[in-house]
């Protein structure tokens, strides 16, 4: 483990850590709040969940309808659904990364250097 420089405070890094922890909870609570709409079919089939990954509803164009081909309306289905996954997923991973990197640049900022890169296979550590 690497040591602390001279000019860095253990109880000041512990305040930004609660910092970051503080900041990660408020991006987490900001994301379940937001809500996002997952298409198919050019919009003829949309799914709309929520940041707390639960899905609401689902609404479809009659005109996608077609009863001798349930199979295409389940794969619109499934496809509404998958989209709106993907955006909830960039969604909570943007609210997520904004909120540690404000803390890492924070922390680099109070003297902290960032961790190098490990060993290579067959390198030894310095």
């Amino acid at each position: 483990m690497a040591d602390l420089p001279d000019d860095v405070e253990l109880g000041g890094l512990l305040a930004q850590m609660q910092q970051l922890q503080a900041s990660v909870a408020r991006a987490e609570a900001e994301a379940s709040a937001r809500h996002v709409v997952g298409t198919a079919a050019g919009g003829a089939v949309s799914v709309r969940a929520s940041g707390e990954l639960s899905f609401d509803s689902v609404e479809i164009d009659p005109s996608v309808v077609d009863p001798s081909d349930v199979a295409l309306l389940e794969d619109l289905v499934l496809a509404a659904v998958r989209d709106a996954a993907a955006k909830l997923t960039a969604m909570r991973r943007e609210a997520m990364g904004g909120a540690v990197q404000s803390a890492l640049e924070g922390l680099f900022a109070a003297g902290v250097e960032p961790p190098e890169d490990p060993p290579g296979p067959g390198e030894l550590p310095e």
